[in-house]
């Protein structure tokens, strides 16, 4: 059975982190905790950049744009560029545009968030749903003169959904079931999401209706999907052999770097702890594991 190995010497965390270059990172449960940083991952980060590493964040929230994104890295003080960014929802976008090669005269139709909308602007292609007040509202029981046929509709993407209701679920079944070749996809299938000290329901919840009702199981396009690393990897002609994943969920963020090749650590400050990887059948084994981000700030204060 692979054993993950815990980091917790100086030496043991300055060894592992010499054998990487480029470090990427999950930020919820991670970085952050909602709107609270995790304590040292600040100092963490500002030093692996003065070390020289290449920093990408990677995450499955679906619901900003990268540029929406930055804004919260702004925030918290984290030094951070748009390009350093790859969210699902601008992986789905580039999906679409780039492996679906998505026709101009076909729209998506959206369940999820304004995210997705921005970053299907940013690729150039038309959508429909999303945050639309016409779609973000109940129908009455048994009213369905709102759901009716689009042959325009060419896929149906989703992700989370903070305004999900029948109306929306009902029309991507109707043009999964009527449109050909109308595509499925979803940015995620994250089950939940830690957030404001608690966990809440996550991407897959939202998708998971659609999954029943159509019968059909989407290409999911975010982590732990090999797609999504292929994108980042080829996009910044990166070595995997100096690459190393840092997540705090075993079936996105370890699996993710599984799946692609590369080493993985498991940070315990968000959704899985040292039992779920420790137990027999477990998704996936880190390589390493630490108790926080923030651990590796010793390194930075030796230098003082």
């Amino acid at each position: 059975m692979t054993t993950a190995i815990q980091l917790s010497s100086r030496a043991s965390l300055q060894e592992t982190i010499d054998k990487f270059d480029v470090i990427l990172f999950d930020c919820d449960g991670v970085i952050w905790e909602g709107d609270h940083l995790i304590d040292g991952a600040k100092e963490t980060l500002a030093w692996l950049r003065k070390e020289g590493k290449r920093i990408f964040f990677v995450t499955n929230n679906a619901t900003k744009s990268r540029a929406e994104n930055k804004k919260k890295f702004d925030k918290m003080g984290i030094e951070c560029t748009v390009d350093e960014i790859f969210s699902s929802a601008y992986a789905s976008a580039a999906y679409l545009k780039n492996i679906l090669h998505f026709p101009a005269d076909k729209r998506v139709y959206v369940i999820g968030e304004k995210g997705i909308e921005d970053e299907l602007d940013s690729v150039g292609v038309k959508y429909a749903g999303g945050t639309d007040p016409a779609d973000n509202v109940f129908i009455d029981l048994m009213d369905f003169s709102s759901i009716t046929a689009d042959p325009s509709i060419g896929a149906v993407l989703c992700g989370l959904d903070m305004h999900f209701n029948y109306k929306k679920v009902a029309k991507a079944h109707r043009y999964l079931k009527e449109n050909p070749g109308c595509h499925f996809l979803a940015t995620n299938m994250d089950s939940t999401f830690p957030t404001h000290g608690n966990i809440y329901p996550g991407g897959g919840a939202t998708v998971a209706p659609l999954i029943m009702c159509s019968g059909k199981n989407p290409i999911v396009v975010g982590k732990p999907e090999k797609a999504m690393m292929d994108c980042i990897l080829e996009t910044n002609h990166l070595d995997k052999s100096r690459t190393l994943m840092v997540g705090d969920r075993l079936d996105t963020d370890i699996l993710f770097g599984h799946t692609s090749g590369i080493s993985t650590l498991m940070v315990l400050t968000g959704i899985n702890s040292k039992a779920d990887f420790e137990a027999e059948g477990a998704v996936a084994v880190p390589t390493y594991v630490v108790n926080s981000l923030g651990d590796f700030r010793v390194l930075g204060e030796e230098e003082k």
